[in-house]
């Protein structure tokens, strides 16, 4: 029984850091940080008026945060990615900038360029805008 629990254990471990082959749909954007940072001054500036004026400034905050942050061009860069198994995936990247129909590599919670590996990490170039 010892073996067996060693023998799932090491499997486990192995399995953790598994890539998978994907496809970029298209680039979206996000302004969650501008809606967060927004909401957060919103509701400290509204609690004057009490605790409706901290629920309204808090939404009116978040509203005016994440059109603030868009206006800017501070948007965060979101991937549309289909993946080796058919679905469509949103995915994070705020190292590396991908055109629509490239192929990447999924790895943890982040797309990659094709080819990227943990051990050939240094050898990609971040890209930035």
């Amino acid at each position: 029984m010892k073996k067996f629990g060693i023998l799932a254990l090491t499997i486990g471990m192995l399995s953790v850091g598994t890539v998978n082959a994907a496809e970029i749909v298209r680039e979206v954007t996000s302004e969650t940080s501008g809606q967060a940072a927004g909401g957060m001054n919103g509701m400290m500036a509204g609690a004057v008026g009490g605790p409706i004026g901290a629920v309204l400034g808090a939404g009116f905050g978040a509203l005016f945060g994440g059109s603030g942050q868009e206006a800017l061009g501070a948007s965060e860069r979101i991937y549309l990615v289909r993946t080796d198994s058919g679905e469509l995936k949103e995915y994070r990247s705020p190292n590396y900038v991908f055109a629509d129909g490239e192929k990447v590599v999924i790895h943890g919670n982040r797309p990659r360029p094709y080819g990227w590996t943990p051990e050939t990490a240094d050898s990609f170039a971040y890209n930035s805008r």
